[in-house]
């Protein structure tokens, strides 16, 4: 008799326990990023996939540990637009070879890291309209014998790993030998530890480089057009339209502007494309 009762609370122990790791789950999942726009707003604050190693777009400043940058300020205004606080936002460190799978899994809602718009890249996730025009070029010393991009030929040339730029550069310069890094500032103390005879990305990340240590120049040659789009899960609609609105919005009340001159120290272009792809070099 003791041992049914036994089994019975056992049974009765084993149920409640189910309910309860079932329930957790269930409100893990509904705090989770990649979401719809319902479900951020109920969550109560936007997650964003953002570089730390990028200078002028995002960076963590080792001096203060915040990470800053052109796009680092662009979703505080998307932050603002959702909440009405530029501070409700989460960012999370991406790099070009994490960036989709962890926007694609749920650990964030946004990829805002230099993401150029490709054909490819646009199977696996969606893009909102472009909010910055690069075009992919090199990072060299300033006494090196690399004037132009075609003086590449047979030099090695870092970049990082899960980025366009190798293959870019391989179609562009036959001959060059292109080493990949797991991120830019690995492949720029690369460069400066006289590994490689240059960096190749796009340019936008290179001035950025450039700025951090005055020894290297970037090539003013562009061989590619490289649209930034931000990355959004596939098929969340609500989220993209709500998305390009924001930036629509940002365009027109002089706010892109405002952050373009203090990230770029110029004037941002008066003619970027809404929609448009990456254009490889012929």
């Amino acid at each position: 008799m003791f041992m049914k009762v036994m089994k019975k609370w056992f049974a009765l122990a084993c149920s409640l326990l189910l309910v309860l790791v079932m329930a957790a789950c269930s409100s893990g999942k509904d705090q989770a990023a990649g979401g719809d726009l319902d479900a951020i707003k109920k969550r109560g604050k936007l997650i964003v996939g953002v570089k730390y190693d990028t200078r002028l777009f995002g960076y963590k400043d080792p001096a203060d540990n915040q990470v800053k940058g052109f796009e680092v300020d662009l979703m505080r205004e998307l932050a603002k637009k959702l909440f009405g606080d530029p501070n409700k936002v989460e960012f999370k460190e991406v790099t070009s070879k994490t960036r989709i799978k962890m926007l694609t899994s749920g650990d964030i809602d946004l990829i805002a890291a230099t993401m150029t718009i490709t054909e490819e890249r646009k199977k696996q996730v969606d893009f909102s309209h472009v909010y910055y025009m690069a075009g992919q070029s090199l990072l060299v010393p300033k006494n090196s014998s690399i004037k132009t991009v075609k003086d590449a030929k047979g030099k090695k040339v870092s970049t990082a790993k899960g980025a366009t730029s190798g293959k870019n550069l391989e179609k562009y310069v036959p001959g060059v030998i292109i080493e990949e890094y797991d991120n830019y500032a690995d492949a720029f103390t690369a460069l400066k530890s006289k590994k490689v005879d240059a960096v190749t990305t796009d340019d936008s990340i290179l001035l950025g480089m450039a700025e951090s240590d005055n020894n290297y120049v970037v090539l003013p040659e562009k061989f590619t057009e490289e649209p930034y789009g931000l990355g959004i899960k596939k098929g969340n609609e609500q989220l993209k339209k709500f998305v390009n609105e924001f930036l629509d919005e940002v365009q027109k009340n002089g706010k892109y502007r405002e952050l373009y001159k203090k990230w770029f120290k110029k004037e941002p272009p008066a003619n970027l494309p809404k929609d448009a792809v990456q254009k490889h070099p012929k």
